[in-house]
């Protein structure tokens, strides 16, 4: 059953993420970000790690992604210009890739014990988890949080209209 529901999420999250690559419009591209994290989350539940599969939910999936959208929808970003990329790019891109794939291919075949998982210590709580967060942790905790709050600052006054002028009253 869990190589099943595997296979299945991973599955998910190999189309969202390259639906997220082919979409033209931001905010849909946005939701196949939603479907990658939280085929990340359900992955990550098959493992055994609830805390990490919340975590991934309620950060990335939701106020992540909400603050992304809400930047987009503000910005009034519409379609982009189609290209058709660089000659330089498929030229080399298509042989790097397989040969990427293929030494990848390669270290997956000739890795001994694959698959096999032992744990080495003991089981760390979500007790231990929050309070290396958030006591040794809180400075970074905090300035990350400071950081999204300057760039949605600065994306409030990137969207005014003019250079930060109000429009005139006609």
């Amino acid at each position: 059953m869990h190589l099943i529901l595997f296979l299945l999420f991973a599955g998910f999250c190999l189309a969202g993420a390259i639906n997220l690559l082919l979409q033209t419009h931001p905010i849909n591209s946005a939701l196949s970000l939603i479907v990658v994290m939280t085929s990340l989350a359900v992955l990550y539940l098959l493992l055994g790690a609830e805390f990490l599969a919340a975590a991934q939910i309620i950060v990335y999936s939701g106020a992540i992604m909400v603050l992304f959208v809400f930047v987009v929808m503000l910005l009034n970003a519409g379609r982009e210009e189609r290209t058709l990329g660089s000659r330089a790019a498929r030229i080399v891109g298509l042989p790097a890739v397989v040969a990427l794939l293929a030494v990848l291919a390669t270290l997956i075949l000739h890795i001994q014990g694959l698959g096999g998982a032992a744990i080495s210590q003991g089981i760390t709580t979500t007790e231990d988890l929050s309070r290396v967060l958030f006591h040794e942790l809180l400075l970074p905790f905090e300035v990350t949080s400071v950081l999204i709050l300057i760039a949605i600052l600065g994306a409030v006054a990137l969207a005014r209209h003019g250079n930060g002028e109000r429009p005139a009253a006609k």
